[in-house]
């Protein structure tokens, strides 16, 4: 058993201070995440070195496009999630209490360098849940001069949230919708704190990016697509913008998205961002990178793989010398 952080006794109950959901939980039972549990005098962390799924990936799947291009991270997915998303494209292991391999963060590292990963992506599920193995694990790779990854949902607490900014390199946090109803009535969660959270990472030096994922008939409107949009531009017009396609799963029977609603994110959103991409959707548009000053293309992409030869030695744009706003070997 390992002890969890961020809680405090009320009664014979403990009340969890990890995410907001702040769940009050009696003896023997668990959060809402599944995986933080009472034991009488304690809560533990039952996903402590609990892995679902462990793969070598490239960066951009993450999506991060604009963090080291063209490498890989060892992506590991621990146990449990604090939201219970009904549309969940990774329902199978992120809502299922499936079979996980118990590895340590020591092991987790040496698997990243042997593999020649830049570093350790958490993703799959949601992370911030297995806070206190996310946490050690980062450490240890930063250490041995690995990068830290996380992928979340952003439903997290500022405290917890700060002491992960302390070993995180580049976040990319799935921003659902502009709605709060959508939050409640479809992923169990709220939407101000999510929007806390991007607030707070953008104040940080940790590489940000942001995921939307469109569902026809959900969150798809041209409002919420300009609300999202203004959202991100009124923190900074260079976070690169991910506009996904979904597929009908877990308890969703919502058609597929088409690309035309992909094409229409990236029209409301190129007159203020710098930075659109489509995922999981074929398009002309939604994979490479170009320079906002002059129109360079900077970073050519082909499904997962990538070459920067528009990028200098030096980190900027080889065509007119401006910033780029891409991590890579040349910020080391």
């Amino acid at each position: 058993m390992y002890r969890a952080e961020f809680w405090e006794f009320e009664g014979e109950n403990i009340r969890c201070g990890l995410c907001p959901h702040r769940c009050v939980i009696a003896p023997e039972k668990r959060g809402a995440c599944r995986v933080r549990r009472h034991t009488g005098s304690m809560l533990v962390a039952d996903s402590y070195s609990e892995v679902i799924s462990v793969a070598v990936d490239p960066i951009e799947k993450k999506p991060l496009y604009h963090f080291f291009p063209g490498e890989t991270v060892l992506s590991i997915g621990p146990r449990g999630c604090n939201f219970s998303c009904s549309f969940c494209q990774n329902w199978q292991i992120s809502q299922e209490n499936g079979r996980t391999l118990h590895i340590t963060p020591e092991t987790l590292v040496g698997e990243a360098l042997n593999a020649g990963c830049i570093g350790i992506a958490y993703t799959y599920t949601e992370p911030i849940v297995a806070f206190e193995f996310v946490r050690d694990t980062a450490k240890i790779a930063r250490r041995q001069g690995l990068k830290n990854v996380l992928v979340s949902n952003g439903f997290v607490m500022p405290e917890p949230l700060a002491k992960l900014l302390e070993v995180i390199d580049a976040i990319n946090i799935d921003l659902k919708s502009m709605d709060d109803e959508f939050y409640r009535q479809v992923c169990r969660g709220r939407l101000d704190p999510v929007l806390d959270t991007i607030r707070a990472v953008a104040k940080s030096s940790v590489h940000l990016e942001i995921t939307n994922l469109l569902i026809p008939g959900y969150n798809d409107s041209d409002e919420q697509l300009q609300k999202i949009v203004d959202f991100v531009a009124s923190i900074d017009e260079r976070i690169p913008v991910h506009f996904s396609g979904y597929y009908p799963a877990y308890q969703f029977d919502a058609p597929p998205t088409p690309v035309e609603t992909l094409a229409r994110a990236h029209e409301i959103a190129k007159n203020k961002l710098n930075y659109i991409y489509a995922g999981n959707r074929p398009t002309s548009w939604g994979r490479d990178t170009h320079c906002p000053h002059c129109g360079n293309l900077l970073i050519s992409r082909s499904m997962f793989a990538s070459s920067s030869a528009g990028i200098s030695p030096a980190g900027l744009c080889a065509r007119c010398g401006e910033s780029v706003d891409v991590e890579g070997p040349w910020n080391e």
